[in-house]
């Protein structure tokens, strides 16, 4: 980011200097108060578990001289001053809506070409991604890092742009309606891409029309000039559930979409190939990730660098230096074991995908192909049957060894009990897993590690990394 002065900062947030000078300058964003350090600006965000109010005294002994707050009586009472050098104290009603206010001003106040707004339940990320190294062939490019995709996140991504920044590419996450919509007001986005309409998030939703509802919420500032980039494979995003005043472009697979992909080859660890069509003309792509899902993430990624002037050939050479976010189809190794790092999160179809690619890639001599599967959450009333049909999917993809890791997991098992006993493992919890783990793998194995989040199967990556040869 600029340098800002506490007055342009008032102006921003619409707050009340309280206590300091309007000429102070600062430099830097910092939310954690662990962090703070002199020329920040410290917002105390207000959390379920934590309050930033309460560590205000660390920190400005840490010497950051401008806080935001909501709650000035949580200030130290030594802080306030009208000396040259002492805190700044600006009085917000909300400090999160303080930090997406001065994020917006500052979006704004760029000179950029076009901003990109990437949704969808399933492989935002790796679109975001992919769209950034295709967009930074050409211009100067600032993206989320990480999984920064929500209220806090995704302001603070901001922030972090540099001045002379072209074009933003911005992924944006939700797990309730109305989110995405205030990331959209923040943004004022040029541009939206949708990845698809999975079932992530239908416990709080209810239904994937509400999902689907609730993603469109990404063109809610878009006028007849935006444009709007879906997967057409998709069974939801058809050209009536998508269409408005805005203009839509089209990825799949069909004859008639606007971008068309064929000629799919997983090569597993090794990355994908594809043949891209538009407008007339073919283009052999290669991808050195893995997921042949991430053909249709590849040319969103084309199609929305497309509104830039970019050409598909630039957009693919850009492709080349493609490095995924962590823990998105990882490929990691230690010693002759190779570990398929994919435990960011999951629904069912990330997790049928994931299979995809673990039987696409090729063992060592002996080794054999073990699928280690935790919970998918947030799945409500349709956990167990989605759960089912995984399971299901796996059985008619045959790794040598599934293992269920977790409560509804255990349906995994049931529903790849074709498979037979001795290839079916099905554990309550990590923990009990982890207990076995020394005696499962051997060299030359490939294991997928895949599950949501909250399951914190990054654990058992570790482990197997650290541990076995």
């Amino acid at each position: 980011m600029r340098p800002f002065t506490v007055e342009e900062i008032l102006k921003a947030v619409g707050g009340t200097l309280l206590s300091g000078q309007s000429d102070s300058i600062v430099y830097r964003i910092c939310t954690d108060s662990r962090k703070a350090q002199p020329g920040d600006l410290f917002f105390p965000i207000i959390g379920e578990k934590n309050d930033g109010h309460d560590y205000l005294k660390q920190v400005l002994e840490a010497g950051c001289r401008t806080i935001i707050v909501s709650d000035e009586s949580k200030v130290p009472k030594q802080a306030f001053s009208a000396q040259p050098g002492d805190a700044d104290i600006i009085c917000v009603t909300d400090t999160t809506a303080a930090l997406q206010d001065l994020s917006s001003y500052y979006l704004d106040s760029l000179h950029l070409k076009k901003k990109f707004a990437v949704t969808g339940s399933v492989g935002k990320t790796s679109t975001r991604d992919m769209l950034y190294y295709a967009v930074s062939t050409t211009f100067k490019t600032g993206r989320n890092p990480k999984n920064f995709n929500n209220g806090i996140g995704l302001p603070l991504s901001i922030m972090d742009f540099e001045p002379d920044t072209e074009v933003a590419v911005l992924e944006m996450g939700m797990g309730a309606a109305g989110e995405i919509e205030k990331l959209a007001d923040i943004v004022r986005p040029d541009a939206g891409v949708i990845t698809n309409i999975g079932v992530s998030h239908i416990e709080n939703l209810g239904s994937r029309q509400g999902i689907l509802k609730a993603k469109l919420e990404v063109t809610a500032f878009f006028d007849e000039n935006s444009v709007l980039i879906v997967n057409s494979d998709n069974d939801m995003l058809t050209s009536e559930n998508v269409k408005g005043i805005y203009k839509v472009i089209s990825v799949g697979t069909g004859r008639d979409c606007d971008y068309t992909i064929s000629h799919v080859c997983d090569f597993g660890d090794k990355g994908i190939e594809y043949t891209l069509c538009h407008e007339g003309k073919s283009y052999p792509v290669k991808l050195p990730v893995p997921g042949a899902h991430n053909a249709i993430n590849a040319t969103l990624a084309v199609a929305a660098a497309g509104l830039l002037g970019i050409t598909p050939e630039t957009a693919i050479k850009g492709f080349e230096s493609a490095e995924l976010t962590e823990k998105r189809l990882n490929i990691k190794k230690k010693g002759r074991i190779k570990v398929i790092d994919d435990t960011y999160n999951a629904c069912p179809d990330s997790m049928k995908s994931a299979l995809n690619t673990l039987m696409s890639t090729e063992t060592e001599e002996g080794g054999r192909r073990i699928a280690v599967l935790g919970d998918m959450f947030e799945l409500g009333a349709e956990s167990r049957n989605m759960h089912l049909e995984v399971g299901r999917y796996a059985a008619e993809k045959k790794p040598d060894i599934l293992v269920a890791v977790g409560k509804d997991a255990a349906y995994y098992a049931q529903g790849a009990a074709s498979l037979g006993e001795d290839r079916v493992l099905s554990y309550p919890s990590r923990e009990d897993f982890e207990k076995d783990l020394d005696n499962l793998l051997k060299p030359g194995d490939v294991v997928l590690v895949k599950a949501s989040r909250g399951m914190e199967m990054d654990r058992i990556v570790k482990e197997i990394l650290e541990d076995k040869e």
